[in-house]
């Protein structure tokens, strides 16, 4: 990575203070993250004055910050993976994290191409014109095969070139209709 995790807290600190997706409860969170995995890095004391609700967010988060900077790059690592587990939009939106993502370097890591699969490029309305065209058939169908009795005929003869299970339910249906 190059930049140790302390020197990357230090730069994503005024980002991390002036965001406003960091609120109240997910700095608790990443509070009790620390606190319950990790005992050495925040004690239960520091715990509790970090989650202080008459200190502001803000201020109880640039406190966290500092402590854990004092505290070493262990300390700094693990509040990163918190913060990766907790609160993902805000980690891939640090500025180290958008700088490192920015510098790989295009020929060293194979690229990902987007690519787009479009399985009807027609748009909506060619979609919605067949789709009513269908419905007009069924319709025209449906309400023209109790005044002729050609259509379930026809039916019959459209099972011709169906398979086994399709020709047995379609004759079936001729046969209902010649009963009646």
């Amino acid at each position: 990575m190059g930049d140790s995790f302390s020197e990357q807290l230090m730069e994503d600190s005024s980002f991390l203070k002036a965001d406003r997706r960091l609120d109240t409860e997910l700095v608790d969170k990443v509070i009790l993250q620390l606190n319950r995995i990790y005992p050495q890095i925040l004690t239960d004391k520091e715990a509790t004055k970090f989650r202080n609700l008459d200190v502001p967010t803000n201020v109880r988060l640039g406190e966290l910050l500092t402590h854990l900077q004092r505290k070493g790059e262990e300390a700094c690592r693990e509040f990163y993976r918190a913060l990766h587990l907790h609160v993902e939009e805000v980690y891939y939106s640090l500025p180290t994290r958008l700088r490192l993502r920015d510098s790989l370097d295009p020929l060293t890591s194979p690229s990902v191409i987007q690519q787009r699969y479009v399985l009807n490029d027609r748009g909506p309305l060619f979609f919605l014109g067949s789709f009513s065209f269908a419905v007009g058939i069924a319709l025209l169908y449906y309400y023209s095969e109790s005044k002729l009795s050609g259509g379930s005929r026809a039916l019959g003869m459209a099972a011709l070139g169906l398979k086994r299970k399709a020709q047995e339910v379609l004759i079936w249906y001729t046969e209902e209709s010649f009963i009646k």
